[in-house]
């Protein structure tokens, strides 16, 4: 199997793995005061720790989660709820993630005013229109700092800058990016940011929100866990697990990061050149060094999924929160592709695992997949 899927998730890292059994033998709660209980504890502290260190910030300001969801959630609804002033606006771009933009929807039927900010072609966000969009009622802005889809960076610090200009706080989703491209959250300027474990090579259901010094959350209530933030017994297998991937990916971030890019650059430069007319998004920003979104005008990619599938590859054609929608992609559609473009469109991701030999198999049966779909379509 050829898996080309690692933005949706990526396999479990043997630094995870080892951590994560480890951690199921030590059965304690982490807020019993007994040696069990100061077991758990020491596991939970040692994944704090590492998470922080990989992300340059301090551990008591992390709050661990069930995953980017839950995170920015927390983010969204305690920024809203705590901030200063009466100020109860939200402002977001047109390519964050669903747990993002589903949440700006309902918060707008019950009266929140929000503003959703227009992208480039490139999928680059509108700084302009960002600066524009906000006003004195607005409480918070939410950025992400590298898109799911296209793996397109964005500037966060210039966008940060404008939401503390504008008495509002920012709120960067670092889930794409933590793992694959250096995260410094205080030197990004943002207030909250929010990462999750399977993105990076750890276990599912754990994740994470780091909350910076002076800034006020509504808390999710029920009990005295994370500082009083978010209440719950913490997942202390999927948090170690979470911490040694994260510790495992920042170790070889650089030389990780270049051989990504040359996975990533064979594979696209093989597609343009075996398909003409073939279009790769975003490619005139910064991007990810494992994201390849491509589009293959004529095809359909649902179809190509099915025969990339027969064939031994797994892609997507987007979020992997949004398979099976018939909706086309809110990202590709907000950098201007039609309808018909967006579903000829296909999100090839790398990762830690990903070998010379997935890209070459990935290039001897894509374009001849490609092909078969478009006469099909093209048939009477």
């Amino acid at each position: 199997m050829t898996y080309l899927d690692h933005n949706a998730i990526t396999p479990v890292r043997p630094e995870a793995e080892a951590a994560v059994l480890r951690a199921l033998r030590t059965f304690g709660n982490p807020s019993s005061v007994h040696a069990a209980g100061r077991d758990a504890r020491a596991v939970l502290d040692e994944a704090r720790a590492r998470v922080a260190a990989a992300l340059r910030i301090h551990p008591r300001d992390l709050v661990f989660t069930s995953g980017a969801t839950e995170s920015a959630t927390l983010a969204v609804r305690g920024a809203l709820a705590a901030a200063p002033g009466g100020r109860t606006g939200l402002v977001v771009t047109a390519v964050e993630h669903p747990c993002v933009l589903d949440l700006a929807r309902e918060l707008s039927l019950h009266g929140t005013p929000v503003q959703v900010v227009p992208v480039d072609p490139d999928g680059v966000v509108d700084l302009e229109a960002l600066g524009n969009a906000m006003g004195p009622e607005t409480a918070l802005v939410c950025c992400m700092l590298a898109n799911n889809e296209t793996g397109v960076v964005q500037p966060v610090v210039e966008a940060a800058d404008l939401a503390h200009a504008a008495g509002a706080l920012l709120l960067c989703d670092a889930v794409q990016a933590a793992g694959k491209i250096p995260v410094d959250l205080p030197a990004l300027r943002a207030d909250l940011a929010a990462v999750t474990s399977q993105k990076f090579g750890g276990p599912r259901g754990a994740g994470a929100l780091w909350i910076s010094p002076g800034v006020r959350l509504a808390p999710i209530a029920g009990g005295h866990q994370e500082r009083g933030r978010r209440a719950g017994t913490e997942n202390l297998p999927g948090l170690a697990g979470m911490g040694a991937a994260l510790e495992a990916a920042a170790a070889s971030l650089a030389a990780e990061g270049e051989r990504l890019r040359s996975l990533r650059d064979r594979l696209a430069s093989g597609l343009l050149a075996a398909l003409p007319g073939t279009r790769v998004n975003g490619a005139g920003a910064p991007r990810l060094p494992n994201t390849l979104s491509v589009t293959f005008p004529g095809a359909d990619g649902e179809a190509l999924l099915m025969a990339l599938d027969l064939e031994g590859i797994c892609a997507s054609a987007g979020a992997a929160c949004t398979s099976g929608s018939t909706t086309p992609s809110h990202v590709l559609s907000a950098m201007g592709l039609t309808a018909d473009e967006a579903r000829a469109t296909l999100r090839l991701s790398l990762g830690w695992s990903s070998a010379d030999a997935d890209v070459e198999h990935a290039l001897r049966v894509i374009p001849g997949a490609v092909r078969r779909v478009r006469e099909a379509l093209a048939a009477p």
